[in-house]
């Protein structure tokens, strides 16, 4: 794969969907933060149902700390995990009163700090919220990485750094939700829909399903 692939491939999905986003709702940095750490294991469908009960009744750290633990988990008990997610929102919330004035930090150390955020989390929200050129490499976006050619790497953070390095400056902001949805509609894990893939022509996987 080289650089003038790689630019015509963002170039190609860029031409498709101009302004690319995440799938879950939300209508401030916490809102995402709180849909993202619930997304873990989950689809965003699913949280998106149980945040649409959830937000209306609750949307701030204060006010979903003060629902506590046990009715928290009452509104997400229909995601996996819900239990320790419940537990770390609570946590999380607790943490950005204290620390943060009750505001999501713009700072990767700060997110990570919180209970619930790995850096994969800490992307989105920089990326999607604060508008950060970050690249939050879930299972969709590793697999379309390697199976196209774009990045290669036998882990996540190996590959967020070589996508990082080789993903073109004008499309790094939205690169993360365009290779999302690739890998999410198109490039699936066990049948990926070559034939009406708009890349399929610059993709170097080998067993193309055409």
């Amino acid at each position: 794969m080289n650089k003038e692939k790689r630019w015509d491939i963002f170039y190609r999905w860029q031409s498709a969907n101009p302004k690319p986003t995440t799938e879950l709702n939300y209508d401030s940095a916490f809102e995402l933060l709180i849909a993202v750490i619930l997304s873990a294991q989950a689809t965003d469908k699913g949280v998106n149902k149980a945040t649409a009960k959830l937000f209306p009744v609750a949307n701030t750290p204060q006010a979903i700390f003060d629902l506590g633990v046990e009715t928290l988990k009452s509104y997400v008990r229909t995601i996996g995990l819900f239990n320790s997610k419940a537990e770390n929102i609570i946590k999380t919330c607790q943490i950005l009163m204290e620390k943060h004035g009750g505001e999501v930090p713009r700072d990767r150390a700060a997110l990570e700090a919180l209970p619930g955020v790995g850096r994969k989390t800490a992307n989105v929200v920089l990326n999607t919220a604060f508008g950060e050129p970050t690249i939050a490499v879930d299972t969709h976006i590793f697999r379309v990485a390697n199976r196209t050619g774009l990045a290669p790497g036998k882990t996540p953070l190996a590959v967020e750094n070589r996508l990082l390095k080789v993903v073109p400056n004008e499309f790094k902001q939205d690169a993360h939700h365009w290779m999302i949805l690739h890998g999410r509609y198109v490039c699936l894990a066990r049948s990926p829909r070559c034939a009406e893939c708009l890349i399929a022509d610059l993709c170097d996987y080998k067993n193309k399903n055409l």
